[in-house]
């Protein structure tokens, strides 16, 4: 008579997938410790210095003076809008003090920058939010040259920012 209760013992798996999964394991954890260790701010590191004053502050003031005009230009044609000349100048005048003074500018807040002792820049990146970042106008079509004459003044404050820094 045999046992026909229906009932069947489990298979038994072989050794080696026991050890692969584990060795998959053990590949996926170092996968992961790799990736946070590499990627974590060490903390013995500082960050370098600012590099010092450029070699040649009067190219550089040129430079960007040449930039602004360029804007200014590109505005009184009409290939470019008022909102993105005002915000193509204040990146130029960020840009700037990040290059002249090694501030990072371009990555700071108008609060920031009234820190950073630099009112001459915060006072010309200021005036020129409004235009940044007020409502556009609702006709295509300029009927005054408004618009342009606001890039205007604001390419000039630029340059100014530019031409009296020390």
């Amino acid at each position: 008579m045999e046992n026909d209760s229906g009932f069947y013992a489990p298979l038994m798996y072989s050794a080696w997938l026991t050890w692969a999964g584990l060795g998959l394991l053990f590949l996926v954890a170092a996968w992961v410790a790799f990736v946070v260790l590499s990627t974590r701010q060490r903390s013995g590191t500082v960050p370098a210095p600012p590099s010092g004053p450029p070699s040649d502050p009067s190219g550089l003031k040129r430079d960007y003076l040449r930039r602004i005009d360029a804007v200014a230009v590109d505005a009184a044609a009409g290939r470019v809008s008022a909102r993105a000349s005002h915000q193509e100048l204040s990146l130029l005048i960020r840009s700037f003090v990040r290059d002249i003074a090694g501030i990072d500018a371009p990555r700071m807040t108008l609060a920031e920058l009234n820190r950073q002792g630099i009112p001459a820049a915060a006072v010309a990146i200021g005036s020129l939010y409004p235009a940044e970042f007020g409502p556009e106008p609702r006709d295509t079509q300029p009927r005054d040259s408004e618009p342009r004459d606001s890039v205007a003044a604001a390419a000039e404050t630029a340059r100014e920012v530019v031409r009296t820094w020390n």
